[in-house]
């Protein structure tokens, strides 16, 4: 099938490497149009199906009728302002997939809002990180069945096998990402702390060879656990010169909140986002509070700055 393709980040142009892999032409169009010349002359050397654009608008000129544009750009005011520039150029019956990480609240509002304009809206959740290319992408996708149906071709050559589902509709994709997001904090942070125990420990551990070991048999074996291996082998037991310091996409928080709304109790996906939290401070102000609250009442030991 063809479709184009907008933004060319470190997800994006791997999704477009693997479309184009498994005979899809697409039409790539990135902000920094260098880097979409750049990908389209490596794939078209290997013989493989590619055009680079300039603008949106060359974009949905060299599609075919009914057209599809997939946005993969960071959530929020971007994605917003490639759909408004989209809706200029597209005609009814043309489709917008978003696979970003928005909101699913958003979702549902563009899908209200495009379905005035006779376009369709399908919301693609993508996991798979820097290792979709080789290892396929899992895509959770929500949409009214008529709009996923078609697009279905593309979702499973990005996919391995098994690995994409129409999980609902509009909304729904972006939604189980969500969730999928927040259960990755904590087990993240279970992994974490299990480590640090370990670090702090009065034996010599050999903490790559443990996180290796654990993924032979045991209950808690996972990618994740085989990425630990890696990062241990990379940096020593102290992993290099690498900072604490742990960004938040903003779905840890919509999980929460989302348990919040629920009334569904979440106390670890809380607490692994409250710590990635904790994580950007260099110095905590609440830890001083305890400090100084401690040696008040009992005279106990402080530490100066």
């Amino acid at each position: 099938m063809r479709l184009g393709f907008i933004g060319l980040g470190r997800m994006g142009g791997n999704m477009v490497r693997r479309l184009v892999r498994d005979g899809h032409q697409v039409v790539a169009y990135n902000r920094t149009v260098e880097k979409a010349v750049e990908l389209a002359g490596e794939e078209r050397a290997a013989g493989h199906d590619i055009t680079a654009v300039e603008s949106v608008a060359e974009l949905v000129a060299k599609l075919e009728k009914p057209r599809i544009a997939w946005i993969m750009v960071p959530a929020g005011a971007a994605t917003e302002a490639q759909i408004a520039e989209l809706v200029q150029h597209l005609e009814a019956g043309d489709t917008i997939v978003d696979g970003g990480n928005t909101n699913f609240h958003d979702d549902v509002r563009r899908h209200a809002e495009l379905a005035k304009h006779g376009l369709r809206y399908v919301d693609a959740g993508v996991s798979g990180g820097i290792w979709g290319l080789k290892n396929g992408f899992c895509l959770m996708v929500g949409g009214d069945r008529e709009a996923v149906e078609p697009l279905e071709p593309a979702f499973r050559s990005l996919a391995p096998v098994d690995g994409y589902l129409h999980a609902g509709p509009p909304g729904a994709g972006h939604y189980v990402k969500m969730i999928h997001n927040g259960i990755e904090y904590g087990l993240m942070q279970a992994y974490a702390e299990g480590f640090e125990i370990m670090h702090a420990s009065e034996y010599p551990l050999d903490l790559a060879a443990i996180s290796d070991l654990w993924n032979h048999g045991s209950v808690v074996r996972s990618w994740l656990l085989e990425l630990a291996t890696d990062a241990f082998r990379k940096g020593g037991v102290d992993l290099g010169e690498l900072k604490g310091w742990v960004a938040d996409s903003g779905e840890g928080r919509w999980t929460v909140q989302e348990a919040i709304d629920r009334d569904v109790p979440a106390p670890v996906i809380t607490l692994s986002l409250q710590t990635r939290f904790r994580s950007r401070q260099d110095d905590s102000y609440g830890a001083k509070v305890l400090a100084a609250l401690r040696n008040e009442f009992g005279g106990h030991e402080v530490k100066s700055s």
